[in-house]
């Protein structure tokens, strides 16, 4: 399994990191069976999985729960998880309470929280407690309702510098990967470039140190929008369609069961069954 450790030889080597969401635990064994770097337990659950509007539903709870099934189904990946939405803003004990329990409980190896400000002190005072800190900056999904909806940050040379400064801030707090997401190219790249800390672009061009999709996103799993930033290497919710739309076709006309699907009893228990001799 590779740690953080890795993650920044890897960085200084420039060896590009992988990182996929997972949610339950065929698809993280199918994400460490191909060879994933690390698997991050997103948040992006509630939208993705559970049906949710934003990720603002989503509970501890229910991070806790999907983080389990992925911790079972990925032993040897590292499994990052996300601390939902006002789990960690209230008190620094809430901050701890919600780590403790995503580690403990849920199996994850490191927390992530989305925003600068006060959240990087946060960080700080995890990394000093020896919980591993991923921070995320940019489009924070968490805050959508404050940034106005789903738009790419740091396009004003004012916002792109506030980005610099926070991404070095959660650096010197002791981040040990840092989620950058839509942000322009360059401005990510200038961020990379600063930093010693790996940064891990989702909608922030070619130039971070590694990439991370949402499952569901790349295999083609999902219907509707598409963000601009992701790359369908699949589309399997049309062969998942085809294939229940054949089950139901085969049930309806009789077709499945065939005779290599079912079960025979011994011809002496049938006998007795329906009254033979």
């Amino acid at each position: 399994m590779k740690t953080t450790f890795d993650f920044r030889k890897m960085k200084q080597q420039q060896e590009k990191i992988s990182m996929v969401t997972a949610y339950d635990a065929p698809g993280a064994k199918l994400a460490e069976e191909a060879g994933i770097d690390t698997i991050l337990v997103g948040d992006s659950l509630g939208m993705v999985v559970l049906g949710y509007e934003s990720t603002v539903y989503v509970t501890l709870e229910e991070m806790i729960h999907h983080s389990k099934a992925v911790r079972r189904g990925a032993k040897e990946t590292f499994i990052i998880a996300d601390m939902p939405f006002l789990t960690y803003h209230a008190s620094m004990t809430e901050t701890f309470q919600t780590a403790k329990r995503l580690m403990q409980d849920g199996g994850a190896h490191a927390v992530k929280m989305e925003g600068g400000g006060d959240v990087i002190d946060k960080g700080k005072a995890l990394v000093a407690a020896g919980v591993p800190y991923v921070a995320h900056l940019g489009l924070t999904p968490q805050s959508v309702g404050v940034l106005g909806g789903y738009r790419v940050q740091g396009k004003s040379a004012d916002e792109a510098e506030q980005l610099l400064a926070e991404a070095i801030r959660a650096e010197e707090a002791g981040a040990c990967l840092l989620v950058l997401e839509c942000v322009p190219e360059g401005v990510a790249e200038r961020i990379t470039k600063t930093l010693a800390t790996p940064v891990i672009g989702i909608g922030a061009g070619r130039h971070t140190d590694g990439q991370v999709l949402v499952y569901h996103d790349l295999i083609g799993y999902t219907q509707g929008h598409v963000p601009k930033f992701v790359k369908r290497y699949k589309n399997i919710s049309s062969d998942i369609t085809e294939a229940i739309q054949m089950f139901h076709n085969d049930v309806k006309s009789g077709a499945f069961p065939e005779e290599n699907h079912v079960f025979q009893a011994k011809q002496a228990g049938l006998q007795k069954m329906y009254g033979g001799n």
